[in-house]
């Protein structure tokens, strides 16, 4: 097996684990700060609010750190260091017995994170341009699929084995994500010059600011809108469902759709866009995405919705990709890390602020509005994608 093909699989668990990890503890983490003794109900969704959206904050701020750590002491490093970190504070979490301690985790977790930003650099400077948009499209994948799942799965665990079982299952996948990563993963890392340099002189030595800035910006615009639906996905499901049960499981399954749609959908895309251009699968796929959220204020029972998820995936499947492929292309390899970083700080940010706007929406307006407004959201980002990103490279 081709050394890009190896890593690009232990890469891919790896962050779909770390995924899960950053995901999982949604649908638990009111049940567990309840079990940590809190018993009021408005403390407990101001405490939940806070440990889960403390982790996305944090870890933008601390993402581009990672990733000049990565260019300057190699993608590897940060690999190992990521996921051996995040499976000890993870794990710890199932033995806490105060809900602050707990807060302080989660904290701690946004602090070491970077395992993303490092296997999204090690892919896109260890794989050969014939692959790239393939490879990255693949990558994708994994966080998308473990954010989407990763609610699901930390519900089932909770369910069926226990709420700290949930943390100890997901922290020993990410103990086996550290050792397939010590032991498979390659690098030919050389240190450039460039490492060294702060960030004001490594943004001037960016080529294309303003092409650069738009994609930060897209990236996080996507992230909202993909996440602005998690948090009412639940109280949406249950208003569709006339039986009113297995709403837990229903919820998970729809939460999955898009996930799954989005892994059968990204490799084949970022193929397509090693041949036609990723500014165009971007375009393409804003477009669709941003019409298929409408139809979904407009269905009449959970599955509808669940075929509208799915169909989500299978658009969104070219986006992530092809903001990946763009920021590689025009970024000089030396300081590809720190750029990658910045992007996926944004997506941090983005993740965040999509999960409060989206029940900022909710409550406000109604679930309905949540999709309107984020299929506004993604149409007049393809817009701006057309002529600051599409034009200017289809002129090239």
């Amino acid at each position: 097996m081709p050394v890009w093909k190896r890593n690009l699989l232990v890469c891919w668990f790896g962050i779909f684990v770390t995924g899960v990890g950053m995901s999982q503890i949604a649908p638990v983490l009111p049940l567990y700060i309840q079990q940590l003794g809190v018993e009021n109900p408005a403390s407990i969704a101001r405490l939940s609010g806070i440990a889960f959206g403390i982790t996305y904050v944090i870890s933008a701020l601390f993402s581009p750190i990672w990733g000049l750590a990565a260019d300057k002491f190699g993608r590897k490093p940060m690999l190992l260091r990521a996921s051996l970190g995040m499976a000890v504070i993870i794990g710890c979490m199932g033995f806490v017995h105060n809900v602050y301690i707990l807060i302080g985790l989660r904290l701690l977790q946004g602090t070491i994170t970077g395992y993303g930003t490092a296997c999204t650099t090690l892919i896109a400077t260890q794989t050969d341009k014939e692959h790239a948009g393939y490879a990255l499209g693949t990558l994708s994948t994994a966080s998308i699929a473990g954010s989407l799942l990763g609610p699901s799965l930390g519900g089932f665990i909770a369910e069926n084995m226990g709420l700290e079982d949930t943390f100890f299952l997901t922290g020993a996948l990410l103990l086996a994500a550290f050792i397939l990563t010590l032991l498979f993963v390659q690098e030919s890392f050389v240190r450039e010059d460039k490492q060294a340099l702060r960030f004001k002189e490594v943004w001037s030595s960016v080529p294309e600011k303003n092409l650069t800035i738009t994609l930060f910006v897209s990236f996080f615009v996507l992230t909202v809108a993909l996440y602005t639906v998690e948090p009412v996905i639940t109280v949406y499901v249950n208003h569709l469902s006339r039986s009113g049960s297995h709403i837990a499981l229903i919820a998970g399954l729809t939460f999955s759709a898009s996930g799954l749609a989005n892994i059968i959908a990204a490799p084949r895309l970022g193929r397509l866009s090693d041949r036609i251009g990723a500014h165009r699968v971007m375009l393409a796929a804003l477009i669709t995405a941003g019409l298929i959220f409408i139809p979904q204020a407009f269905v009449q029972n959970p599955w509808q919705l669940m075929g509208l998820r799915f169909a989500l995936g299978l658009a969104a499947g070219g986006l992530i990709p092809s903001v990946n492929i763009l920021v590689k292309k025009i970024t000089p390899s030396s300081i590809t890390g720190r750029v990658f970083g910045l992007n996926m700080s944004a997506g941090y940010l983005g993740i965040f602020g999509g999960s409060v706007l989206g029940g900022q929406i909710a409550a406000w307006f109604g679930i309905r509005y949540v999709f309107f407004i984020t299929a506004a959201l993604l149409l007049i980002n393809a817009v701006w994608v057309y002529f600051k990103v599409y034009k200017k490279l289809n002129s090239q």
